[in-house]
């Protein structure tokens, strides 16, 4: 898929790499957009992955003096979702990031890699637009600031230049009088695409609105506002009649179409349901329910700091920095150490099954939406089939061979035997691996977290009761 693979370790490698590279590089954060890509042939000639996920700070959120909130170029889905910050000043953009694939999906996915993939179904965007974000680009030459409204010039596509990377997001913290929330309409209640999605946010002086930002996704090209919408609500409150002819309005301002998913007709229908759905919940303050308090992460022990969060993995990367054909990747694997001399252009998944021949580790669906693949990547669980086999070069990886100790199973693996939660068995290591991770970061997981945990894992024989069960009576031995 690449003939080579750059660990950079400055900012500077990696624009130098771009101008030297142009259309046959791409930058890899999380990933998990380009490996299908690139399986794809949607992406052809890249030759070269430039991987930065081990240069420092780019994982950071903070808030300047002026009250915007920035995000780096590695700051993940999940590392929204966790951030008090963005739960607080930015809360559709938390929402929205929650609402992104599953735990697995959220701990590699970063939001600025779903900008750039710009598909208009893409879940953080629509938030982003709504709260008037910008992202700044660079390349060798300096850097340049583009308005998220400007950035988009079709689906999948954007004013980047192949030279530049994005460096940075920014966008003006929610205050005290701006409420706001996201919802997004989907086939399944997660590891699904959005059939529309939704950002609300309304400035307020008492039960008066004074700016109103609403923006839709998956109804036309790119995201877009509703600005009738916005025009009609500003001086008005947010009454029965007026929330219908607001969702009306919005109705009247999308342009879907029709595709395998859904019909132009029924977008553009419940484009006026959620309307009124987000402005109820607004009007009565309960754009928050159901948002969890202390999200599931599969994270483990590790949490999250806003002001400097840790790069991944929180090491330097040691030469040699390339990984090519004639180079080598040095892992290790459950406590072992491992040197890889093929398998470069394969993906993380492959290599541990093909040259690790740890094939434990299961391939079902080899595009993220199964979660059989599941392992640790520097202690957060991750789908191992979307990240670039070189990503394991001078990683710690666990995988499911490496939960048991000498002596016993470990307490998931053995509650799956007692509960008999298993069938074919196929699916049963990703479970196994996700629910470890999540007894790490809940020691006594309620029933709505244990669900959390494995929405990315799916069953093809049973009905989860006895998993569920397995998981629960797991934490019971744990404890």
């Amino acid at each position: 898929m690449w003939h080579e693979y750059l660990n950079a370790t400055s900012i500077n490698e990696v624009l130098t790499s771009l101008n030297e590279k142009g259309e046959h590089a791409r930058i890899v954060a999380g990933a998990t957009d380009l490996i299908l890509e690139l399986e794809r042939g949607v992406r052809k000639g890249i030759e070269t992955l430039i991987d930065i996920t081990r240069i420092p700070n780019l994982d950071r959120i903070y808030l300047d003096e002026d009250e915007v909130i920035h995000l780096g170029p590695l700051v993940t889905h999940n590392q929204c979702v966790d951030s008090k910050l963005v739960r607080e000043r930015a809360y559709p953009l938390s929402r929205a990031a929650w609402e992104v694939g599953a735990p697995q999906i959220r701990n590699r996915g970063t939001v600025a890699g779903n900008l750039i993939t710009a598909s208009p179904a893409n879940d953080t965007i629509t938030p982003l637009m709504a709260l008037g974000a910008s992202v700044t680009l660079a390349n060798i030459d300096g850097e340049r600031q583009v308005a998220l409204k400007d950035f988009y010039t079709g689906v999948r596509n954007t004013v980047m230049l192949p030279d530049e990377m994005l460096m940075d997001i920014s966008f003006p913290a929610l205050t005290k009088d701006q409420r706001g929330t996201f919802i997004k309409l989907a086939l399944r209640r997660a590891q699904a695409i959005s059939l529309i999605n939704a950002a609300l946010i309304l400035t307020l002086k008492g039960d008066t609105i004074t700016h109103a930002s609403i923006t839709l996704g998956a109804v036309a090209p790119t995201i877009i506002h509703a600005p009738e919408t916005e025009a009609y609500l500003i001086g008005k409150r947010l009454t029965d009649d007026v929330i219908s002819q607001a969702a009306e309005l919005t109705k009247d301002a999308s342009r879907p179409i029709d595709d395998l998913r859904s019909s132009a007709a029924y977008r553009r229908e419940t484009v006026k349901v959620i309307t009124a759905r987000g402005l109820r919940f607004i009007r009565e303050k309960t754009e928050q329910d159901g948002f969890p308090r202390e999200p599931v992460l599969l994270w483990g022990k590790e949490k999250s700091n806003d002001m400097a969060q840790a790069s991944t993995n929180g090491q330097e990367v040691k030469s040699p920095a390339l990984v090519s054909e004639k180079s080598v990747i040095h892992t290790t694997i459950n406590g072992k150490g491992y040197t890889f001399t093929s398998g470069h252009d394969k993906t993380l998944l492959r290599l541990l099954r093909e040259e690790g021949t740890l094939t434990g580790t299961k391939e079902g669906c080899a595009e993220g939406e199964c979660g059989a693949c599941t392992v640790f990547l520097d202690g957060k669980a991750v789908m191992s089939c979307l990240v670039p086999a070189p990503r394991a070069h001078n990683a710690d990886i666990v995988t499911i061979e490496g939960l048991a100790n000498e002596e016993k199973l470990h307490p998931v693996q053995q509650a799956f035997i007692d509960d008999g939660a298993v069938q074919c068995g196929y699916c049963t290591p990703g479970f196994i691996m996700s629910a470890a991770k999540l007894l790490e970061e809940k020691t006594n997981p309620s029933k709505d977290e244990i669900s959390q945990a494995i929405t990315g894992n799916l069953c093809r024989c049973t009905g989860y009761y006895k998993i569920v069960k397995a998981i629960e009576d797991a934490a019971l031995i744990s404890a």
